[in-house]
């Protein structure tokens, strides 16, 4: 137990960095939070096809584990992100995610720019299916494979 709390302690630096984070307000509508801020900065979309969508990402330091690859829960992230992205209709609210399975397949380091594909498996009542692929641009290796399943309540008949 002693050996996972060393482990888990931040150093001096992580601190420090942590202390001078500024986070303001956010209004709803008006600006990115700093959840979208902080996480999502830096993916450029690529294409939007129905049912299909293709980004870019390169791994920054603020999403890096302490040696230096990319953190499996920004990998999560991602996937989250980008598998609602591919089947989410403007004007209409978001989906919820109910499951997601990722196989971590390799690593990507610091600075590795990354094709993130996201498609649209399928779609059933309020539910959908979607998979999402990260590979590292440069070597075309498999950094991860997720799939999502999402669900929106559709309006009432009634």
């Amino acid at each position: 137990m002693e050996k996972a709390k060393r482990f888990l302690k931040p150093t001096n630096e992580e601190s420090e960095s942590v202390a001078r984070l500024s986070v303001p307000v956010h209004q709803i509508g008006v600006n990115s939070s700093f959840y979208e801020y902080f996480s999502l900065r830096g993916i450029r979309v690529d294409r939007v096809e129905p049912g299909f969508v293709a980004c870019t990402f390169k791994v920054p330091p603020r999403l890096t584990d302490r040696t230096g690859k990319f953190a499996s829960g920004a990998i999560a992230n991602l996937v989250d992100e980008v598998g609602g992205a591919v089947i989410h209709v403007e004007g209409l609210p978001m989906n919820v995610s109910v499951d997601m399975s990722i196989s971590y397949l390799s690593t990507a380091r610091l600075n590795d720019e990354l094709e993130i594909t996201s498609r649209v498996l399928g779609q059933r009542g309020g539910y959908s299916g979607t998979i999402v692929l990260l590979r590292n641009k440069a070597t075309g290796e498999v950094i991860a494979e997720g799939r999502h399943s999402l669900f929106r309540q559709h309006a009432s008949k009634i």
